[in-house]
């Protein structure tokens, strides 16, 4: 066994999961748990017309954070991390077009 020799790992082009802000994205989970338990999971994917109301919601949590309010009064959670969620699901019914 070989104790003083420094290891090697080959992951130099692999996604480093530790740079996401665990922190941040734990507000957009919360904002995720809201609408599941709201609505049902996952519900957000069945949205009729969901880009245009998704991008509008997102620009509602940005004009109410923009204007100073820090936080969604029917949710409790960061207006930011509910317009990142909007910005998650528009990335995602984005790339369903494609597929």
């Amino acid at each position: 066994m070989i104790l003083n020799q420094s290891g090697k790992k080959h992951d130099t082009d692999k996604p480093r999961w530790s740079l996401l802000p665990l922190g941040t994205v734990a507000q957009i989970v919360k904002v995720l748990e809201f609408g599941a338990t709201k609505y049902s999971p996952d519900n957000w994917k069945a949205v009729p017309n969901a880009r245009v109301r998704y991008y509008d919601a997102l620009m509602r949590h940005v004009q109410a954070w923009w204007m100073g309010e820090r936080v969604d009064t029917e949710t409790g959670c960061h207006h930011l991390a509910h317009a990142a969620c909007c910005i998650l699901f528009l990335i995602w019914l984005d790339d369903e077009e494609k597929a």
